[in-house]
């Protein structure tokens, strides 16, 4: 009875000014949804807008300050507060050129000159406090300013360019553009799987062919 209890919980929290009951095991945004209010953005698992766009503003009871989420991840709590928070778009536009990149050691002058402020970050964590996937924004900020263009990639991995680190950032790092050019630098300066090139050369040449009757090749499609 205690498990069943437990599935069927429901609870009352506000969302953007709208009290709602809803199941306490399901996600904020599924509950806004099944609230019958309208799914116009902020939508981006859910067919519109993108990844990310779902960030929200949650104080739990008894909390005093609120922090940031994600709608989409996020389970509903009684007497939670919520409430979307809007796009917060990069201070300046960040242009460069991924194909003047032909090899590491420019890394470190192509990051300082795209991002000149990341050299000015004040250590204040506010960034990393702001992340709802918990990514180490700041030392990836700090990796990215002296070069390590590779290892800042690699935590950035599970960003879903929520912006929440540059609303949060003084010094107008834009953190989340950042880690998305380090991204990209990292996947322009890494050589592509051996294996796989020469796969592409023998389908060129003829040598690896293609049955589109083989066995398995056209699965059958559900009904």
């Amino acid at each position: 009875m205690a498990d069943d209890a437990a599935v069927t919980e429901h609870v009352h929290f506000v969302f953007d000014g709208h009290r709602i009951e809803s199941s306490s095991k399901t996600s904020l945004l599924q509950a806004w949804a099944a609230a019958g209010l309208p799914l116009t953005e902020n939508v981006g698992c859910m067919g519109q807008g993108v990844c990310g766009a779902c960030r929200v503003l949650v104080r739990r009871k008894g909390e005093r300050l609120a922090g940031t989420a994600l709608a989409c991840e996020t389970l509903p709590e009684e007497g939670m507060q919520v409430s979307f928070l809007d796009h917060f778009p990069a201070r300046r536009p960040h242009a460069y050129d991924l194909h003047a990149l032909t090899d590491s050691w420019t890394a470190i002058d192509e990051i300082d000159k795209v991002f000149p402020e990341a050299k000015n970050c004040r250590h204040c964590s506010g960034c990393d406090r702001a992340c709802p996937k918990g990514i180490e924004v700041q030392r990836m900020v700090n990796l990215a300013a002296v070069g390590q263009a590779f290892a800042a990639a690699e935590l950035f991995d599970h960003c879903v360019m929520c912006n929440l680190c540059v609303a949060a950032c003084p010094e107008h790092i834009d953190p989340a553009h950042l880690g998305q050019f380090v991204r990209r630098m990292a996947a322009s300066l890494t050589l592509r799987p051996s294996d796989l090139i020469m796969r592409l050369h023998e389908i060129e040449d003829g040598r690896q062919v293609i049955d589109p009757d083989a066995p398995g090749a056209n699965p059958p499609v559900a009904p």
